[in-house]
């Protein structure tokens, strides 16, 4: 059975915690078409269990929730922090940015500014820009980006991957590979990862809410 990435099950259990908590009560708004938030909090650390051991911690310095805009979305400006840690709390894996928004209709999320993903597999990716497509199951960047694993190290103008990035897509690669095989071309290069997932990936198209950002 295939394990939920981790970042998948970190942001899910993170809407489900934000959705439990309580409401406050508010004003009514002014005019039906204000642009205001309706919600924004400060200061955001939350840690997450799994079974009843914290394994998930979320920071932001500012969460907004604006339903009003086309598309609505939820949106962390001052930068945003995922982390997964074992029983001693040591880092396993972690997702930062300095600015993320989420689509809550489209279920995309959009990391932007000096992104940075480290999996459970020790694969590290870094970017300006990513996006997760929850619905395709797909992450994939139109900027340039860098990947390293324990065996290989690639960068590229275009990036496309499975959640878990066991299977991803680099546009005009150069990068190297152990045991001294050099590669630098101008050609389009697809990586598995061994003993992992295969799966088929779609080219996704652009989604319409970054024309709303």
């Amino acid at each position: 059975m295939m394990k939920t990435p981790f970042f998948l099950l970190a942001v899910s259990l993170f809407l489900a915690v934000s959705c439990s908590q309580e409401k406050e009560h508010t004003a009514p708004a002014i005019n039906p078409k204000d642009s205001v938030s309706l919600m924004t909090s400060f200061g955001v650390n939350t840690l997450i269990s799994d079974s009843g051991v914290m394994k998930y911690r979320i920071v932001t310095e500012k969460w907004e929730v604006n339903e009003v805009r086309n598309p609505s979305r939820w949106m962390f400006e001052r930068g945003l922090f995922l982390e997964q840690f074992d029983e001693r709390f040591h880092v396993q894996a972690y997702i930062q940015c300095d600015t993320a928004y989420y689509y809550d209709k489209n279920k995309v999320w959009e990391l932007r500014g000096r992104v940075r993903i480290r999996t459970l597999d020790g694969v590290r990716f870094s970017s300006e820009e990513l996006f997760w497509d929850q619905n395709r199951h797909e992450l994939y960047s139109n900027k340039f980006s860098r990947v390293v694993s324990p065996d290989r190290e690639l960068q590229g103008a275009y990036f496309r991957s499975d959640e878990r990035m066991t299977h991803y897509f680099i546009s005009n690669t150069k990068g190297s590979f152990l045991k001294g095989n050099v590669f630098n071309s101008e050609s389009d290069t697809i990586v598995n990862a061994p003993d992992t997932t295969k799966q088929k990936l779609r080219l996704p198209v652009t989604p319409a809410a970054r024309k709303n950002i």
